[in-house]
């Protein structure tokens, strides 16, 4: 198999193993007699998260390397995304592995309030660094698929519609983000997850059928 196959089947397989992270991801509150299933669930569906964060910045990698490796805006692309890829690593380890850990040690507290009470204000720091990786996560991606987008429209008129396309979503994504209107629970996140894979599975089915490099004239 090439290294275009394999960088496309890359970015395809990545974005799916995602969303499917963010559909079976738990929302809600959670009844006291469920914690536990919640728990294992959590810890579950994060390290599937986790497994595709490389096979997806594998897959950025080809990505960029056909679209130029000399291409400034493509490398410039790369360090932006690999940057959001540390961030919600961190995101996905303090809501994933950290989180249950809190949670099994609000169970154990019962009885004990002013335990609890520490726990749960653990709980809450937890929450709030897993949404600032979150948060430093989609502006990174979201200007990463930017600059890789203009460096479509500039490099090849193939890619045209998705760099309109990067070129629409990204700010899109931005403005919500520094307006305070993107909430980034399980539905918010999920949303942006699934925008942004659809960028990602477009450009691993080109490479996919692609057998020559894209040239960027930058």
């Amino acid at each position: 198999m090439t290294d275009n196959r394999l960088s496309g089947l890359a970015l395809i397989v990545g974005s799916v193993g995602v969303i499917i992270t963010m559909v079976l991801h738990p929302t809600g509150h959670i009844a006291a007699a469920d914690i536990q299933p919640m728990i294992q669930k959590l810890i579950i569906v994060h390290a599937l998260g986790l497994a595709c964060l490389p096979v997806l910045f594998l897959g950025a990698w080809g990505f960029c390397r056909q679209l130029a490796a000399q291409s400034r805006l493509s490398a410039i692309g790369l360090v932006l995304y690999a940057f959001a890829m540390l961030a919600v690593m961190n995101a996905a380890v303090a809501d994933g592995l950290i989180a249950p850990s809190v949670l099994r040690q609000i169970v154990a507290s019962a009885g004990a309030p002013s335990a609890i009470d520490t726990w749960r204000m653990i709980q809450h720091y937890n929450f709030y660094a897993n949404q600032a990786y979150a948060q430093v996560f989609v502006a990174a991606s979201s200007i990463a698929i930017i600059v890789w987008s203009v460096a479509l429209l500039r490099a090849t008129s193939r890619l045209r519609g998705l760099g309109i396309y990067g070129c629409i979503i990204g700010p899109l994504i931005l403005l919500a983000l520094f307006s305070g209107h993107l909430t980034l629970d399980a539905h918010g996140f999920g949303v942006i997850v699934l925008l942004q894979s659809i960028w990602f599975v477009a450009a691993g089915t080109f490479l996919l059928r692609s057998s020559e490099s894209v040239t960027a004239a930058l």
